[in-house]
């Protein structure tokens, strides 16, 4: 009995390197068990010769103790590979799917990490952008022409056609005299035919400071900050532009909108955060009085094409003491339109640690009286103008050589070299440069005639149109002088140049008739737009 059992007993071992467990044929298939009964396994005699070839076979399964799921395992995994079986090379294999439970979670943990990452980099930045904009762009400052088709009533005067922008830059703390606006520049900026110039004006130019006298008109800033009663930074701040343009738009005969103070940090921090700027020098820049700021080398910049980082752009923007301030000027403009370019370029507002720099460095050193709405329009606008259409404009180089330098009770001062407090000729020069947006693009062709016995009175109105950029075409008098106590008026163009009809009725304060009288007897030529007949009025303004 005993025997019997042992003899029944299945084998647990599994063939090795294709050899055959007893109880089992060569080149059979292994033996089927049910309910741990075993077959009878074909005996030795029944061997059917097969072809030469490697026939590995499972090892035996069914041994007691095992379960019926363990020993379906086994068959599956001790599948025997016939190489030369084609029936058995079709039969289709069962796969199987492993699966990483561990790494599933992990992936998740990442998103998730990755995400409040994310979440937190936005909030940073927004708070960081929502401070900056209440510190930036306060508002205060106006400009009608960055308005789309804006109503012709919104503009005050000729040079609203423009956006002319006050830009300053002075020491700040740490600096003697941190409240002496040292760069002085207008950007002006032609929103209806996208087009900008800079213009320098010298910080030694000798001014009446309304309620200070007569100084050098980088004073006015700081003397109107030092007199403010106002109890905020913002409110002194306001009070010193205000002084400041009073004492500039005499002298230069356009209006100020928009102002931004930058203090020496601020430029140099922007810089920084730009990555530097690219400068072409064209010649060496040499300046012992500032070479203990540059390591005690007197060689602020050599020439050639060069990255500037702050630090240099900021000592090539101030040196003067072995060049002049017209030169300064000159060095300063070139900075500024390297910066839009550096600041305009993809690279930038594509990189979020450039931006999150260049904030800091705005919103810690800088003023201006911008809304983020008009700062937007700005933006808007000078991204569409390429940096080889800024002009850069200067009032020393010949034929506009309009400035020199002289003493004045030992100061060495810059004044005008018509006079001494004569702005005429640098208003005339500013005016046609800088001229109107709207008169540009209009370009409606005006005659004008002295209907009054004051001789030279058509010159005297022709020059002070040009100035303001008119395109005036007929200076005459009419057959007969009629004396009208009043000028007049007349729209010939159908109503189409409203902007040059707006500011051609503030100037002399008459409404436009839409013919002309008949008893003067003057024919203006064929295509011109508007005709001005002057009368006692205009000669007592005059």
């Amino acid at each position: 009995m005993k025997e019997h059992k042992k003899f029944n007993k299945p084998s647990g071992a599994g063939s090795i390197d294709g050899m055959v467990p007893a109880g089992r044929q060569l080149g059979e298939r292994p033996v089927a068990y049910k309910s741990g009964q075993v077959k009878a396994v074909p005996s030795l005699d029944k061997f059917t010769a097969r072809t030469d070839g490697f026939h590995p076979t499972r090892p035996g399964v069914g041994q007691l103790g095992n379960s019926r799921a363990e020993l379906d395992e086994a068959a599956l995994l001790d599948e025997p590979i016939v190489l030369d079986d084609m029936a058995d090379s079709k039969r289709k294999k069962p796969r199987f799917r492993v699966r990483h439970p561990r790494l599933g979670k992990g992936l998740k943990r990442t998103a998730a990490a990755l995400g409040i990452l994310l979440l937190i980099s936005f909030a940073y930045f927004g708070v960081k952008i929502y401070n900056t904009e209440r510190h930036l762009f306060r508002g205060g400052g106006q400009a009608a022409a960055l308005t789309a088709n804006v109503d012709p009533n919104q503009l005050k005067g000729e040079g609203d056609g423009r956006v002319n922008i006050l830009l300053l830059g002075k020491g700040g703390p740490g600096h003697d005299g941190p409240d002496l606006t040292d760069t002085i520049m207008i950007a002006s900026i032609d929103p209806v035919n996208n087009k900008i110039a800079l213009l320098s004006i010298p910080r030694d130019l000798w001014v009446k400071i309304p309620g200070n006298g007569y100084q050098k008109i980088n004073a006015a800033y700081a003397d109107g900050k030092d007199e403010s009663k106002a109890k905020t930074t913002a409110g002194q701040e306001q009070d010193g532009l205000k002084l400041l343009d009073q004492t500039i738009e005499p002298v230069i005969g356009i209006p100020i909108h928009y102002h931004v103070v930058v203090d020496f940090t601020a430029f140099r921090d922007v810089v920084n955060a730009l990555g530097g700027v690219n400068i072409d020098v064209t010649q060496q820049l040499y300046d012992p009085t500032i070479a203990w700021e540059n390591n005690w080398n007197p060689v602020i910049a050599k020439t050639g094409e060069q990255v500037m980082q702050g630090p240099q752009a900021l000592l090539y923007a101030r040196s003067r003491e072995t060049s002049s301030d017209f030169a300064r000027g000159q060095r300063q403009r070139q900075l500024l339109v390297a910066i839009k370019d550096k600041a305009l370029s993809a690279g930038t507002f594509s990189n979020p640690i450039k931006i999150s720099n260049l904030l800091s460095g705005l919103g810690n050193n800088v003023y201006t009286d911008f809304s983020l709405n008009d700062m937007t329009k700005v933006y808007q606008i000078v991204g569409k103008v390429q940096s080889n259409q800024i002009s850069s404009v200067d009032m020393v180089t010949p034929p506009h050589d309009l400035l020199t330098t002289g003493n004045i009770s030992g100061l060495s001062v810059v004044e005008p070299l018509a006079g001494l407090y004569d702005y005429s000729d640098i208003q005339y020069f500013i005016r046609t440069t800088l001229r109107d947006g709207y008169l540009a693009k209009e370009n409606a062709p005006v005659a004008i005639y002295n209907a009054t016995n004051t001789a030279g009175l058509a010159t005297a109105t022709s020059t002070t149109l040009k100035s303001y950029g008119y395109n005036v075409t007929v200076v005459d008098n009419t057959p007969t002088a009629t004396n009208p106590s009043t000028t007049t008026l007349v729209d010939l163009s159908a109503g189409k140049d409203k902007y040059t009809r707006h500011y051609l009725e503030l100037r002399f304060g008459v409404s436009a008739k839409t013919k002309l009288p008949a008893n003067l007897g003057v024919t203006p030529p064929v295509g011109t737009k508007f005709v001005i007949i002057l009368g006692n009025d205009a000669a007592t303004a005059q």
